[in-house]
């Protein structure tokens, strides 16, 4: 079998649905398996998994054991050459693994590859190719001063090389993977995806930036800026350096005065409030349904000539693709107050993000 694409899923259900929507129409011709790892989520995404995707493995922990131990274990399950370690809340487009193994298999010393992440607005998100976070490097991130943080040298749509990899989408070769012991399950939540870089490029593999494909990361949705993320993200950070590098005292006293303040050192995930003068449906044909629970008669179009400010636009997944998907978030103008949600094929429910610093709004159709 040529991919294993692992799935981590605590509570966010209808994220789920569209992400395994999306990576099953971009498997369709690669000899794959898609593996769902369940965190013991109050909601209904097991039931949802098994109901609409009998064909998706599924393990149902009957803990929450965290971001590296649920990868661990469906890992250890997966029999892919490579394996994809992909977020709930992530698209994937119908031909992104077909485009990134081709790649893979045309490097020769390749570790992680990753891929160009855009929010549900279309906007790159930077943590898509990072640098090691070594001591002076965190610390002036810390102090807000992120360039040396990120791979500000390779542009964003460049293929090259780039140290650290988000874990919303991280590719690589599954004997890699097992070679420097997956994911370190020290870590609950956050750090863990640097950690793991790290090790691979520590092991003289060449961690790969393919901007050439993008995907969506919605993010809000595993990244609420509270008093257990700043405990979880400085203390993770604390790991990693006390793990990898000498004891540094500066930096150990910026942890541990971003672990005692907590969430003040961080900005707060309230919603973005967006009030759009219209609403204008991307696809085939009126919907009346949506029309009734928007109360507003909704333009149809079948393509975007020009984004329109204070518009939302709603993406039908049932006459567009998610690479037109991609590729409609992906061209707005930066300066457009255009926001976007997605119709999934065949669901009942509306779905986006208008920040990557929120959580994401689920809007139910029936």
């Amino acid at each position: 079998m040529k991919l294993s694409v692992v799935i981590l899923n605590y509570n966010v259900r209808y994220f789920l649905e569209l992400c395994l929507k999306s990576v099953e129409a971009s498997l369709v011709h690669i000899d794959a398996e898609i593996i769902v790892v369940d965190n013991q989520s109050s909601d209904d995404s097991c039931l949802m998994v098994k109901t609409m995707f009998p064909k998706v493995k599924l393990i149902e922990n009957k803990d929450n054991f965290g971001f590296s131990k649920g990868n661990n274990i469906a890992v250890a399950e997966a029999i892919g050459e490579y394996v994809c370690i992909l977020n709930p809340d992530t698209v994937v487009a119908e031909n992104t693994f077909e485009d990134l193994l081709q790649f893979a298999d045309q490097q020769s010393n390749l570790g992680i590859l990753g891929c160009r992440l855009i929010d549900g607005q279309g906007r790159f998100l930077p943590e898509s190719k990072r640098n090691v976070p070594r001591p002076l490097i965190a610390i002036k991130k810390m102090l807000g001063f992120s360039k040396s943080y990120y791979t500000s040298d390779l542009n964003e749509k460049s293929i090259g090389n780039a140290s650290v990899f988000v874990g919303a989408f991280m590719l690589m070769k599954r004997d890699i993977y097992n070679q420097v012991q997956g994911f370190d399950e020290d870590y609950f939540m956050y750090g863990e995806d640097i950690d793991l870089s790290y090790k691979v490029e520590q092991a003289e593999y060449n961690n790969t930036y393919n901007g050439k494909v993008a995907i969506i990361h919605f993010k809000g949705e595993s990244t609420l800026k509270d008093q257990a993320y700043a405990n979880r993200f400085y203390g993770a950070m604390q790991i990693f350096y006390n793990k990898h590098f000498k004891s540094n005292v500066v930096f150990d006293a910026l942890v541990w005065i971003g672990i005692k303040l907590g969430a003040s050192f961080l900005k707060p995930s309230e919603k973005v409030h967006v009030n759009p003068k219209q609403y204008i449906l991307v696809g085939s044909q009126p919907n009346p349904v949506l029309e009734n629970v928007l109360q507003q008669k909704l333009a149809c179009r079948q393509q975007i000539d020009t984004y329109e400010d204070n518009t939302e636009y709603i993406l039908d997944n049932n006459y567009l693709s998610f690479k037109s998907i991609i590729e409609i978030l992906s061209d707005t103008p930066k300066n457009c107050s255009a926001t976007f949600k997605i119709l999934p094929k065949n669901s009942n429910f509306i779905i986006g993000s208008n920040s990557s610093k929120t959580r994401g709004a689920v809007i139910q159709l029936s």
